[in-house]
């Protein structure tokens, strides 16, 4: 293999190290960007390897891939994640820094900060896995990538942040590997460093992308990040005092569809779909979150845009899970399906989710709608029928479910798996491969029987579904995890899926000799969004098989793209039958609870029936749940958190500026809008909120739904800012011309203020409300536009103000926190294993109150412990502390681990330490 490199390239080094560091038999040539390199169509400075088969990669990362592969070493998922990140994230922010560093002279620690967030998800990742790399204790293609990105930018691990402790024990541990050192010293030559600065200084700065790092925070508005306002320039300011004058006249008409809500000619049609939330239990804050909210504000936010839109959702209700709790709560699965049903649509109604119609799956027309895909998919030959190996309980006289067979698992041994998966290592299982297996419904054994089922044949319809996905992610907003999970199953190669199961519960499949069978429920549920609409309306196909008029948006967490963006769309492909397909697929990570997971039979977290218990009116939640919405990566709830972002972001920030300018507007000028004569620093004001406007536009349009609440909050500083500036309560007692500059500030801040109300209804429809009563906002002013304009001129009558928030005290919140924090998990997690584990013959203890191998809530506690001992452990090493201390912290981490064994139902052995392995 022939590997051409140019000196002093950034994309050399990870090249060069990751050959030195998978021993690739390599010929090395090296060149400048002016000369012809392997691939002639790749650009200068770019590596290209020539294979001995001629073919020539010329990928940085593929060709670090390709290495690896060869040497045997498969990517894990987590080792694409982070390759995926490092291209679309961290490359091109190290590429902008590398240009600052080389062309305009910027020094290293300013390289750092401009690096701040991701080398803080750097850092994150690292201390909750407490791992030695990225991906695991030993080093991966995706460490050589990640370093190789960073090292021209860094240097050395000196100019990193001391509190980013593992970070800079992982860099300086690539950093003196020899493969990294080797390909430093080769690659980054003073005289190649010299030519690559002036071929960069002939080429244009790089432009960011406003995708960045995730985090619970929302990202910095500009000035924040860069400690000073962009400059405006003279045409924006010009622009937006022109606006502003134009008045409520120029905004578009509000929008009023008709009902039923139909697709229009001409019109932008949004059909938006949240995922089908399971009948058979109550929703937490995680759940809310990832689907219903999330799509609620978004639907809200297409309306306000005058967009014709029409959102769907209802509960999920066939399905052995329906079946099992029916069991459970000695109930038919009918009733529980009704019982739930209405626990879920009062749950969404107290939280204000704007559904045009909440349906549920139990009705003819999913029958009608599924059976007809089906045929049209037999007559296609897209179905296959195979006979498998089932568990059948005799005693029952029934085939098992998945859900109805529990046993231990055949990968960890975990002794309560289920049929289909197990809650404790996360794999799915063949019922049939169980240990132990067990009846669900009398404890009987069962055993292994032939039957017969119907598969979904997606390896035919391959050819179909890789072209449409290309095309739309190629023109639709999918999220970044959305499509990665989507590649990681076609990566594969698809196989075919079951789409029948041996329940009574479920739509039946009408074809002979498989009339005692339904449809699986991943087969049957998505079509759930076609039968909810057509019970709304019934020309529900003006929707669902109109793709060149329609836009269907789909809401979900992680879990359930696979589902939405394979085998759904595999189905609606195969049925030929026009079917409108997702355009943009926005999927969630998960949203956690304090340093744990929700548990309803523990006790612990908020689910939905209780959050209005609480007394926190329902847009707080709202708000605080899309203010720290999983878009990038896992977050978690937190009462302190909520009570710090209810205090000063809503009440101190946003309540304040609107209350503020609504109470200056009736005390010092009788509740009557003043004149206003805008100087130049008003215009100015004009011009950023307008650009703060646009921003809130440019995010939402890509749903980016929890960074555009920054430009809300944004907005009310600027606000608030404008009104300390200016004093108009003290510019009110001096002269004609003190009164006449607190008029105007008082009229553009309540301007500013009916903006405000018009941007918060997405997230806080209750609060908007409130501020279009007290400042008596006309209707036809409630719509966006891209233009901040007067919406309240002078002599407008605003009505009684008053305050839109309450501070949340600390003794509330605790109390809350307790409340919802079921038993004190912690102080057991260390008790002796004998005392955790009760004998076989007697009965199991309360959740709640006693933790067992395998409890996903004690393991999650251990793992946090583990991850943060270890950091701990790394700097008392970096500060060089007394070895007697470092000693005592280091045998703490090793009794974590031991006990996290024990809780992964592993051996609790001593660690081998590093350098004498087992192999």
């Amino acid at each position: 293999m022939r590997l051409w490199l140019a000196a002093g390239g950034p994309a050399a080094l990870k090249v060069m190290a990751a050959a030195g560091a998978a021993c690739a038999p390599v010929r090395v040539l090296w060149g400048g960007p002016s000369e012809q390199p392997l691939a002639p169509l790749s650009p200068p400075w770019v590596p290209a390897l020539e294979l001995d088969s001629g073919t020539v990669l010329f990928s940085p990362n593929a060709i670090c891939q390709f290495f690896f592969l060869a040497r045997g070493e498969e990517p894990t998922d987590l080792t694409n994640q982070w390759l995926e990140w490092e291209a679309t994230e961290l490359q091109p922010a190290a590429s902008a820094a590398l240009y600052s560093q080389l062309v305009h002279g910027k020094k290293g620690l300013e390289a750092v900060e401009a690096l701040g967030k991701l080398l803080a998800y750097i850092e994150q990742g690292l201390s909750r896995r407490g791992t030695a790399y990225l991906a695991g204790d030993t080093k991966s293609v995706a460490d050589v990538v990640v370093w190789g990105t960073l090292f021209p930018v860094l240097q050395d691990e000196t100019s990193l942040p001391i509190e980013l402790q593992a970070l800079k024990t992982w860099f300086q541990s690539m950093t003196h590997s020899e493969a990294c050192r080797k390909a430093a010293d080769s690659v980054l030559m003073p005289k190649a460093l010299l030519e690559l600065k002036s071929y960069l200084q002939k080429q244009p700065p790089p432009c960011l992308a406003m995708e960045r790092a995730p985090s619970n925070e929302p990202e910095p508005s500009l000035q924040e990040e860069e400690g000073s306002e962009r400059a405006l320039t003279e045409e924006e300011i010009t622009a937006a005092a022109d606006a502003w004058a134009r008045g409520a006249a120029a905004l578009p008409k509000p929008w009023q569809p008709q009902k039923p809500v139909l697709p229009v000619e001409g019109m932008r049609n949004v059909l938006i779909t949240s995922a089908l939330p399971y009948v058979n239990n109550v929703p937490h804050l995680g759940n809310i979150i990832g689907c219903v909210l999330s799509a609620d504000t978004f639907a809200r936010y297409c309306r306000l845009r005058n967009w014709n839109t029409l959102y769907v959702c209802g509960t999920d209700e066939y399905g052995t899970a329906t079946e099992t709790k029916a069991v459970e709560e000695g109930l038919t699965p009918q009733e529980i399906c009704n019982k739930y049903n209405a626990i879920h649509a009062d749950i969404y109604r107290w939280f204000d989710i704007s559904f045009d119609y909440f349906g549920r799956t139990t009705t003819p027309y999913q029958t009608t709608i599924a059976q007809d895909i089906f045929q049209r998919l037999l007559a296609r030959g897209f179905l296959l029928q195979d006979t498998v190996e089932q568990l059948r309980c005799e005693n029952c006289q029934r085939f098992l479910a998945d859900r109805f067979v529990e046993g231990t698992c055949p990968f960890c041994s975990y002794e309560e798996a289920r049929g289909d998966q197990c809650d404790k290592c996360g794999k799915l299982i063949n019922a049939v491969e169980l240990k132990n297996p067990q009846c669900k419904l009398c404890r009987g054994i069962p055993v292994v029987k032939p039957t017969q089922h119907l598969f979904l044949d997606l390896p035919k319809l391959e050819e179909r579904l890789e072209p449409w996905l290309e095309q739309s992610w190629a023109t639709g907003d999918w999220t970044a995890n959305a499509r990665y999970i989507t590649r990681s199953w076609i990566r594969d190669g698809l196989k075919p899926r079951c789409i029948t199961r041996d329940l009574k519960w479920g739509t039946p499949v009408p074809l002979d000799g498989f009339h005692d069978k339904v449809f699986y429920v991943w087969f049957d549920a998505p079509i759930g969004y076609l039968s909810i609409t057509a019970n709304y309306t019934d020309q529900w196909e003006r929707w669902w098989k109109n793709p060149q008029q329609v836009e269907l948006y789909n809401f979900m967490a992680k879990d359930n793209v696979p589902f939405h963006s394979v085998i759904f769309p595999c189905s609606l492909l195969g049925a030929e039958d026009n079917y409108t397909l997702v355009n943009h697929l926005i999927a969630t990570e998960y949203l956690n609870y304090e340093d744990g997971k929700f548990s309803k039979s523990r006790g612990v977290g908020v689910f939905g029936d209780m959050a209005k218990d609480t007394g926190i009116p329902a847009d707080i939640w709202r708000f605080y749940l899309l203010y720290l919405r999983p878009e990038g990566q896992d977050s978690a709830f937190s009462w302190s958190d909520l009570m710090l972002k209810n205090n000063s972001e809503l009440l101190n920030n946003l309540g304040n500026f609107i209350n503020r300018a609504g109470m200056f507007v009736c005390k010092f000028f009788g509740g009557t809008v003043p004149n206003m004569v805008l100087t130049p620093d008003d215009k100015r004001l004009l011009a950023r909120v307008t650009l703060e406007l646009r921003q809130y536009h440019q995010l939402l349009e890509k749903v980016r739904i929890r960074d555009a609440l920054r430009c809300i909050l944004s907005i009310s500083r600027h606000g608030n800012q404008y009104i300390q500036v200016n004093e108009p309560w003290k510019r009110i007692k001096g002269d004609e011309k003190d009164r006449q500059r607190a008029g105007t500030v008082t009229g553009v801040a309540v301007n500013m203020a009916s903006m405000l109300a018009v941007l918060l209804q997405p997230y806080m429809p209750s609060v908007s409300l409130a501020i279009q009563g007290q400042l008596c906002i006309p209707p036809d002013c409630f719509v966006l536009s891209h233009d901040f304009t007067c919406t309240l001129p002078p002599g407008h009558r605003v009505g009684t103000v008053s305050p839109l928030f309450q501070k949340l005290e600390n003794d509330q919140v605790e109390a809350l926190r307790k409340r919802f924090g079921g038993g004190q998990l912690e102080d057991l997690a260390v008790e002796p294993q004998a005392k955790r584990t009760p004998p076989v013959s007697e009965p199991s203890p309360a959740p709640a109150t006693l933790m067992a191998p395998g409890d996903p809530q004690w393991i999650q506690e251990l793992t946090e412990e583990v991850a943060k001992q270890g950091n701990h452990v790394r700097q008392l090493k970096a500060n060089k502390a007394e070895k007697a201390q470092v000693d005592a912290e280091v045998a703490r981490l090793l009794e974590l681990k031991q006990q996290l064994a024990v809780a992964e139902g592993k051996s609790p052995e001593v660690p081998v330490p590093k350098g004498k392995r087992k192999k």
